[in-house]
């Protein structure tokens, strides 16, 4: 079972494995800062596949609906598990955003809100991704 935070180091790369109980106070934080600073979102979208288990659980602690389209929603949170290179949020600039995991040192943009601030170049594997996990990004590939 991983713990909290375990930092292993890899022949490649150094990774940093998150446990559920980091996840679950990373989701506790974005819903303090949704509840006190964005009283406006009603709705929650998932980025496939890294934010859709962090919008989940920010939909059922919120109350909000999750939807699979957010272009017709007004009030409508995006949520994706880390910014990384900020490519993916890219997409989405007119909307609110959240991730658990901010890099602002190799990212293109800043999201919204963010639980945590990471300034290392380690890649960071979640819970529901396989210990294995590829240290290059999908669309990279």
């Amino acid at each position: 079972m991983r713990q909290n935070i375990l930092e292993e180091k890899d022949s490649t790369i150094h990774k940093i494995y998150i446990g559920w109980s980091a996840i679950e106070e990373f989701v506790d934080d974005l819903c303090y800062q949704i509840k006190t600073n964005y009283p406006e979102i009603k709705y929650v979208h998932g980025l496939k596949r890294g934010g859709l288990i962090p919008a989940v659980l920010i939909s059922h602690t919120l109350g909000l609906k999750y939807v699979d389209t957010p272009e017709f929603y007004d009030g409508c949170l995006i949520i994706d598990d880390i910014c990384d290179s900020g490519e993916t949020l890219s997409k989405y600039k007119e909307s609110i955003t959240a991730v658990l995991h901010y890099k602002p040192h190799t990212s293109c943009l800043e999201p919204t809100m963010y639980a945590f601030v990471h300034e290392g170049d380690e890649w960071i594997i979640y819970p529901w991704e396989r210990d294995d996990s590829e240290t290059i990004q999908d669309y990279l590939k």
